[in-house]
């Protein structure tokens, strides 16, 4: 593979000079050590690749979780110009609104640690989990319609959860430009069994404590009050639904935009105008999936709430501390050369990070900014961080969503055993439950990059800062 062209501007920011088809440079933030790992993918060609397409503005941004994906490079960032640019499936991902939800207890690792088997009996009990596992919940055409439109927020008008949940979602829980008409029958019938589920890949339900407070007053106010609080951690998206939505318009766009098609450097780059008809539609369809992926993430928190209420009783008390998305596209107001412009913002494999004072950031947190929450692998911690004052300017908001593989799972699988890699998280105290084995290795944590640096490289940018570190007590895999 031959060495890319790249500029270091300081010790974690290396500028993709403009060259060729490129209409803007590239920018990623890694390590020497980061750089190492993806320098062996194609993900640093793939930034090239974004920053060729049609409309965009500023640069093409990876963040340091940053690996090959579909299209863009997971951990990608590209703004595009409303009239001029484009919107593209392969620059927000299959599993639509993939995101993390954080609920805090009112317990101590202690307390919880003696009846962690019970817990976790409980939650895969209620949590339907791995490939192809339907949910308990049915829904008739009009249930699956409500659930497109209303998100989060139909989850709540049906008894689970509470509107404090929702207030503390992402965009309150759903996105409003949601069209039902242009999901087809195929999605449909893939989303109509699959609510409340969790899936597998490297979707998780993880019991953790709070190990290390860096941020005591942000922390606060996130609900992170002391070292030893225990917190779960769900991590999944809309399922089969939004993959289907995603295959269906990329297919559409392949056909309706076969020359334009023909002349990208990446075919996975299909795209549409955003202002066109199949552009508007995708959207549309795209915010459907979005909608599903909160209520899905809603029910489950719901369901890993009665859980803790049957083994603790009310003294669980949790509460939703963030509901945080990555792999989509949002209409957005940011500062371009010197100017406020509306822009359609894609993040793949990369999440928010809205600093103090936004609109967007939820009243509760408006004066510390929103929470960001970046999971690790099942072995190691995870962080919750916080947008700076820069981080607007810098990359649009934007930060890493979780390590990042270093491994496919193919790979994966023929190097590691999922009993194995089950009885090594055991001698660090760390209770596995799962729906396969597979599922066990193919997310061991030596297929992911080291978390500490992913989180020392995001401090040293000046993207967000880390408010918390959690540790992982149980967790639960498809």
């Amino acid at each position: 593979m031959a060495e890319p062209n790249l500029k270091k501007i300081n010790d974690v920011t290396w500028e993709i000079p403009k060259e060729g088809a490129m209409k803007v440079p590239g920018k990623i933030f890694v390590s020497e050590k980061l750089m190492e790992v993806i320098k062996e993918d194609n993900s640093i060609q793939q930034v090239k690749n974004v920053a060729c397409m049609p409309g965009i503005l500023k640069n093409a941004f990876a963040m340091p979780d940053m690996h090959m994906g579909y299209g863009f490079s997971i951990g990608g960032v590209a703004a595009f110009d409303m009239d001029e640019g484009i919107i593209t499936p392969g620059g927000i991902g299959f599993d639509i609104n993939c995101g993390v939800r954080l609920l805090a207890s009112g317990l101590k690792k202690e307390e919880v640690a003696p009846k962690i088997d019970e817990l976790l009996d409980q939650m895969f009990k209620r949590v339907p989990c791995g490939v192809g596992r339907d949910s308990d919940i049915r829904l008739d055409d009009k249930d699956l319609d409500n659930v497109m439109v209303k998100g989060a927020k139909w989850a709540v008008e049906n008894n689970y959860g509470n509107e404090d949940d929702v207030v503390h979602c992402e965009s309150n829980g759903k996105l409003d430009w949601a069209k039902p008409g242009k999901v087809s029958q195929k999605a449909r019938a893939r989303g109509r069994k699959q609510l409340g589920t969790l899936g597998a890949g490297n979707h998780f339900l993880e019991i953790q404590y709070v190990d290390e407070i860096y941020m005591p007053e942000v922390a606060q106010k996130f609900g992170i009050k002391e070292k030893g609080q225990v917190v779960i951690m769900i991590h999944c998206g809309s399922r089969g639904f939004g993959h289907q939505v995603c295959s269906d318009y990329l297919r559409r766009m392949e056909d309706e935009y076969a020359e334009l098609v023909a002349k990208l450097p990446e075919k996975d780059l299909a795209y549409a105008p955003f202002k066109s008809e199949l552009g508007q539609d995708y959207y549309g369809a795209m915010a459907c999936a979005a909608n599903y992926a909160w209520a899905n993430r809603h029910i489950i928190g719901h369901n890993v709430r009665k859980s803790f209420e049957r083994v603790f009783g009310e003294k669980a008390a949790l509460k939703t501390v963030y509901d945080v998305c990555h792999n989509i596209a949002k209409e957005e107001e940011h500062n371009i050369d010197g100017e406020k412009k509306k822009v359609i913002v894609h993040r793949k494999g990369a999440t928010r990070c809205f600093p103090a004072g936004h609109p967007e950031v939820p009243e509760a947190y408006r004066e510390v900014g929103h929470p960001v929450i970046i999971p690790g692998s099942m072995g190691t911690a995870s962080y919750v961080l916080v947008g700076t004052p820069e981080t607007l300017d810098i990359a649009f908001g934007s930060t890493a969503h979780g390590a990042g593989r270093v491994m496919s799972r193919k790979q994966a699988n023929q190097e590691f055993r999922g009993e194995q890699v089950k009885k090594e998280l055991e001698s660090k105290n760390i209770k596995l439950k799962s729906a396969s084995w597979r599922g066990v290795s193919e997310e061991a944590p030596q297929v992911y990059k080291d978390i500490d640096e992913v989180i020392r490289v995001t401090e040293k940018a000046g993207i967000s800062k880390a408010v918390a570190r959690l540790r992982p007590m149980g967790v639960i895999k498809g």
